[in-house]
């Protein structure tokens, strides 16, 4: 490949995107394939500090105006992808981020009722129009990836089932309108199971790009 791969992984807080992303990064590095892995929100210093505005539960955050966050995750998107997404892609290497776009399309147009099409229109203005070219969706009840947190909860984990419910619906229906990119995998598996499918995906992707 003359030019790199962008991957993203997407799900409800809890679904397990951190440890797939570091498998399949290091499935990746052992075949000798230049990797980066980054993250949103605070996938770049300024990402950072928007990153703690948006996740600590402080009274300022826990105040924040719901079309204020869509802006704020929106700002946080564009440096992320002029900083770090679009240099690595260009120089060949593969990009896997935990979470992108499609997050703030769910969380902001689910989770918090906002329109879906302003949502995602924000975001492509923000990054020229950059989407991954494939998404892993790892689908699972937030009633069970709620017992899996182990810390104190963000601002977001904190928001409520009801929520969490509708952000979950609104993934499904991301998916579901764009197949061609999205891989939806029941996060319910073991870890090894769930990195198995992505392997598998992911060497189908590659091959289809050599």
């Amino acid at each position: 490949m003359t030019e790199g791969l962008f991957i993203s992984f997407e799900g409800v807080d809890g679904a397990g995107k951190t440890t797939q992303v570091r498998k399949l990064a290091d499935r990746l590095r052992a075949q000798g394939r230049t990797v980066v892995t980054t993250r949103e929100p605070g996938g770049t210093p300024i990402g950072a500090r928007i990153r703690a505005m948006l996740l600590t539960k402080d009274y300022e955050s826990a105040a924040m105006g719901e079309r204020t966050e869509a802006l704020l995750f929106a700002a946080d998107r564009a440096q992320h992808a002029a900083e770090t997404i679009r240099p690595a892609i260009e120089s060949g290497a593969i990009v896997i981020t935990d979470r992108y776009l499609d997050s703030s399309v769910a969380y902001q147009a689910g989770g918090r009722e906002l329109g879906q099409e302003e949502i995602r229109n924000l975001s492509l203005w923000a990054t020229n129009n950059l989407l991954p070219d494939r998404t892993y969706l790892l689908d699972i009840d937030p009633a069970v990836s709620h017992t899996r947190f182990s810390g104190p909860e963000d601002r977001m984990e904190s928001a409520g089932d009801d929520f969490q419910i509708r952000t979950r619906r609104e993934f499904l229906k991301l998916a579901e309108r764009e197949p061609q990119r999205f891989r939806i995998i029941d996060a319910t598996q073991s870890v090894d199971d769930i990195a198995a499918q992505i392997a598998a995906d992911m060497d189908s992707l590659m091959a289809a790009r050599n």
